[in-house]
């Protein structure tokens, strides 16, 4: 097998945003792709312009092998390609993203103290706009994370994160998404009701979403000073806001974080 520099064991939703990203920093020719699933590996890498391999040649031939499976497969993956990685001489990274799953973990799992470099992306990656922390062991070299993070510029911001703490950041960016697209659908859908068509709503709802968190990242202002800007006296806004906080908007938006954050805990101990 060819001397890929980024392999990928995994071709879901998360994996497949990752190796594209990579693909279109460094060449789809240094990247190959595996899945259980054949086919969907093999459209992902057509589709990218990498190659199509298996786990146990990532395992032998990869720079990067990244994992792109859930956590509870993990273990069994990783005691698959173990023997593999074992007897590498030259240098690699194993970069996991499955959730809850600490470098210590991974390394017990492979049996020897392999080096490792921790991730938790997001879905905005497949469009350059993700979140992903990242960490990584003390074997991980300088030159091995400039690599990584070259890799993955065109998939959005990266920012290096204590490991301890990365669980609780993943009930935020890992796990937002989806809380802002209820928010998005709930928004369109009470525009619906008010009398614009479905595509209108949606569109107006996602672009309000998009341009609220592009101000808020770009003017460094609090979100409570944004959200007094636009609330004029005895206004719409303000009784929309109220109408809100009635229901329990933030309490609800906290309930959700703290919820996944349990919930990748224990993930982690099983």
């Amino acid at each position: 097998m060819a001397n890929y520099k980024y392999g990928f064991i995994g071709a879901g939703n998360m994996g497949g945003a990752l190796a594209a990203a990579a693909a279109k920093a460094v060449g789809g020719k240094n990247v190959v792709i595996s899945d259980r699933d054949e086919d969907k590996a093999k459209d992902l890498a057509s589709s990218i312009g990498a190659d199509f391999s298996d786990n146990e040649s990532i395992a032998l031939s990869c720079d990067y092998i990244f994992l792109g499976v859930k956590p509870q497969v993990l273990g069994s993956m990783l005691g698959s390609i173990a023997k593999a990685l074992k007897s590498r001489a030259g240098k690699y990274a194993v970069v996991s993203m499955a959730a809850g799953q600490s470098i210590e973990t991974v390394r017990a799992a492979l049996g020897f103290d392999a080096p490792v470099i921790r991730i938790m992306p997001n879905t905005p990656a497949s469009v350059g706009a993700g979140m992903i922390l990242y960490d990584f062991s003390d074997n991980v070299s300088k030159k091995a994370v400039s690599g990584f993070l070259a890799s993955m510029a065109t998939a959005g911001i990266l920012d290096r994160l204590d490991e301890k703490l990365i669980d609780a950041a993943c009930a935020v960016s890992g796990c937002g998404p989806a809380f802002v697209d209820l928010f998005i659908e709930a928004l369109s859908d009470g525009a619906v009701e008010c009398g614009l068509p479905r595509d209108k709503a949606l569109l107006y709802a996602a672009q309000t979403v998009f341009g609220s968190a592009k101000l808020a990242l770009e003017s460094g202002k609090h979100p409570a000073q944004l959200k007094d800007a636009v609330c004029s006296p005895g206004g719409s806004t303000i009784a929309g806001v109220r109408a809100l906080e009635e229901r329990g908007f933030r309490a609800a938006a906290m309930d959700a974080v703290l919820e996944a954050y349990g919930k990748t805990v224990a993930l982690g101990k099983k």
